[in-house]
């Protein structure tokens, strides 16, 4: 995931769960906010309770790496925050249920040759 990509500042996150409703899916809980920027934005949260730091940080390179396989529609701001129930799937899972949800959020470009 690009560093222009990556939403850090904690306004940015408080502002967008304060602001918006969830969409909740398995393991992930999502906040979707439309915005006028040119680009997009991931933040991820991975709490305390996935583990130690290794384990987090683990969740958080798979993610990143799951959201790099696709392309995405400009203009809006988007946070992930991981549940615990994230620890008993493996990448498969994750991959599938993330790719699910952000399907059903419409924001992944549809390209013609997936289609078939």
């Amino acid at each position: 995931m690009k560093k222009i990509n990556i939403l850090k500042n904690s306004r940015d996150f408080d502002r967008i769960i304060k602001k918006f409703k969830p969409y909740k899916y398995k393991d992930y809980i999502i906040y979707i906010e439309r915005d006028t920027n040119d680009i997009y934005h991931f933040g991820i949260s991975v709490g305390k309770k996935i583990g130690n730091a290794v384990n987090r940080n683990k969740v958080k390179r798979q993610l990143k790496s799951i959201i790099d396989e696709k392309d995405y529609q400009n203009n809006f701001n988007c946070i992930i925050i991981v549940g615990k129930g994230i620890n008993e799937k493996n990448f498969e899972e994750r991959k599938n249920n993330l790719l699910f949800a952000l399907k059903n959020l419409n924001i992944i470009k549809e390209n013609i040759n997936e289609k078939k």
